[in-house]
């Protein structure tokens, strides 16, 4: 990580976020570490809280860290789909997609992820797209035949992420993928998220979404997390429904090389910059 003086970072850091004594300690943490971090929910469909996600994100950037996004486009797709007639189907969570709407997540998700793009080069901060028809680092097979156009990640090209990092510019990954007869595929974007994490061997993945993190059953956010206690909250019926895929998945990526995984409210303020930056965290942060 470059070094950067202290007067520097007091202009980049917003006032309303971590202290700067706080962000100091942290700056050496995640010394030149990947931060996977997937953007969901709210996040994609209220600008304000775009242009914060926006803002943080360009804040990373500054202060030196190397952060991988990947985007989902679930309300969009959703959207689009009812414009078009098409039936929003899903299966344990995942959409069906057949032939006529695997366009439609394809325009939505690149149209999407250019939108991204260019928020984060007018706020000052590099950033090169991803996707199936812009360097494809996501080789994937069919998840499964009832699914249709839904892929599963095999192989992932990490030299393209890695020469995007070292122009300093921020890799925003869309979550589609190529099987090998070039066929595009829609991708669950935690699942990509969690695949390319893993195979960066990245510091922290950071899930931000529409729930605080893990809630016990007095509706108080547990902020630290463990495969033991997971099961017991799986068995106890706090995780129930649509969360225990969610938690499997950080438990698999955490299990797999990746320090910490956390789930963080997109909806709250500066949530990446305080998951990061300072003591207290935010939200739940899940460890094996």
């Amino acid at each position: 990580m470059s070094k950067i003086s202290e007067e520097e970072i007091q202009k980049i850091l917003p006032t309303e976020g971590p202290s700067f004594q706080e962000v100091k300690n942290y700056l050496e943490k995640y010394n030149d570490e990947y931060i996977v971090i997937k953007c969901g929910g709210s996040v994609l469909v209220n600008q304000d809280l775009f242009n914060n996600f926006i803002n943080d994100i360009s804040i990373l950037n500054k202060l030196g860290f190397i952060p991988i996004i990947i985007h989902g486009g679930g309300k969009r797709i959703s959207i689009k789909f009812n414009e078009a007639g098409i039936k929003n189907n899903f299966i344990d969570g995942l959409r069906v997609t057949d032939e006529k709407s695997i366009n439609i997540v394809e325009e939505v998700l690149n149209n999407f992820n250019k939108e991204i793009t260019n928020a984060l080069k007018k706020n000052k901060c590099d950033s090169q797209g991803i996707t199936n028809r812009q360097s494809n680092i996501l080789i994937v097979e069919q998840e499964n035949k009832k699914l249709g156009y839904v892929g599963a990640p095999k192989e992932i090209s990490q030299s393209i992420i890695e020469q995007i990092v070292k122009e300093k510019k921020v890799p925003v990954i869309a979550p589609l993928g190529l099987d090998k007869n070039n066929q595009v595929y829609n991708i669950n974007a935690d699942t990509a998220a969690g695949a390319i994490a893993k195979k960066l061997n990245a510091r922290r993945l950071i899930f931000m979404s529409d729930i605080e993190g893990v809630i016990d059953n007095d509706k108080k956010l547990i902020s630290e997390i463990n495969t033991n206690k997971i099961s017991e909250l799986i068995k106890n019926e706090t995780i129930f429904g649509g969360m225990i895929p969610k938690i499997k998945n950080c438990l698999d990526v955490a299990n797999n090389g990746v320090k910490g995984v956390v789930i963080i409210d997109g909806r709250k303020n500066h949530s990446i910059l305080f998951e990061l930056l300072s003591e207290k965290g935010s939200g739940t942060l899940i460890r094996k």
